[in-house]
C-alpha cells in the first residue's frame, strides 16, 4: 500500500492510486512502509503514532502478511500467534477510539505453477480470516481477489503489472528486475480498483466520500 521513493519507482503501492478515489473532503493518510510486519510496526512506533491521532468516525485499512510470514527474515518474522493478537489490537485500539477498522488480507505473490494457476503463498490469509471472524470486523480478501484477477489475465500479461524491467531501460534498475511481490503502477491501479468494487459491494461507508466526475467524463463510454 506505501508510498515508494522516487528510487524505487516505477514500484508503487497500491494505496497511492487508492486515495485519488476520494473527493477533497476526505483526508487520507498512508501510513504503511515496505519490509515491516506487525510486530516491527509496533516496535518502530508507527501503530502508536496512528492510534495517538484517531478522531471519532475515522477509517483505519489494515493489511499486513507479507512481512509476518517470512520465516527466514528474521529481522521481521512474526510467528502465527503474535501476528493474529498484532491484528486484534489494531482493530481494538481503533474501536477505542470510536474508529472503524477495516480488516484486509494481503495480496497475492505472482508464482505460476506448471499447470498455469497462480499459487498459494501467503499461510497467514486464514489467519486473517480468523481474526475478522473473531473480532467481527469489515473483511475483504485481497489475497483471493487479486489471485483471481491476476489469474485471469495469464502469465504474459499479468507480468505487465508487476515489477518486471529489462536491463539498461530503466536508470533505477540498471541490470534490470524480475519482482513477483511488488507492483508497478498500472497493477497498483487495478488493486486499487477492485478494492473498490469490493468496497462497493459490501456497501461500505467509504463509498459515500467518492470523487464526484467531472460532466465531461459523464459523457465517456467504455467499448470492448
Amino acid at each position: 500500500m506505501s508510498i515508494k521513493s522516487g528510487e524505487d519507482f516505477p514500484e508503487t503501492g497500491w494505496g497511492v492510486p487508492f486515495a485519488l478515489f476520494f473527493d477533497e473532503a476526505l483526508q487520507v493518510e498512508n501510513h504503511a512502509m515496505n519490509g515491516r510486519s506487525t510486530r516491527t510496526f509496533i516496535e518502530e512506533g508507527r501503530w502508536q503514532k496512528i492510534e495517538q491521532a484517531l478522531t471519532p468516525g475515522d477509517f483505519v485499512i489494515i493489511q499486513f502478511g507479507h512481512n509476518d510470514e517470512s520465516q527466514h527474515k528474521k529481522d521481521r518474522y512474526t510467528t502465527p500467534a503474535q501476528y493474529k493478537a498484532n491484528l486484534a489490537r489494531f482493530i481494538r485500539d481503533t474501536r477505542a477510539k470510536g474508529a472503524y477498522p477495516l480488516l484486509m488480507s494481503p495480496i497475492t505473490r505472482r508464482y505460476f505453477d506448471a499447470e498455469g494457476a497462480i499459487r498459494q503463498t501467503h499461510p497467514y490469509t486464514p489467519l486473517s480470516r480468523e481474526v475478522a471472524s473473531e473480532e467481527e470486523v469489515d473483511f475483504i480478501d485481497m489475497d483471493a481477489i487479486t489471485r483471481a484477477h491476476f489469474q485471469q489475465q495469464g502469465d504474459r500479461d499479468s507480468a505487465l503489472r508487476f515489477l518486471h524491467i529489462k536491463p539498461d531501460t530503466h536508470p533505477n534498475y540498471p541490470n534490470g528486475v524480475r519482482d513477483d511481490t511488488h507492483l508497478n503502477q498500472l497493477g497498483a491501479r487495478e488493486v486499487a480498483q477492485l478494492v473498490l468494487q469490493a468496497l462497493k459491494t459490501m456497501e461500505h461507508p467509504l463509498v459515500d466520500s467518492l470523487r464526484a466526475p467531472l460532466p465531461k467524463h459523464r459523457t465517456f463510454r467504455y467499448a470492448e
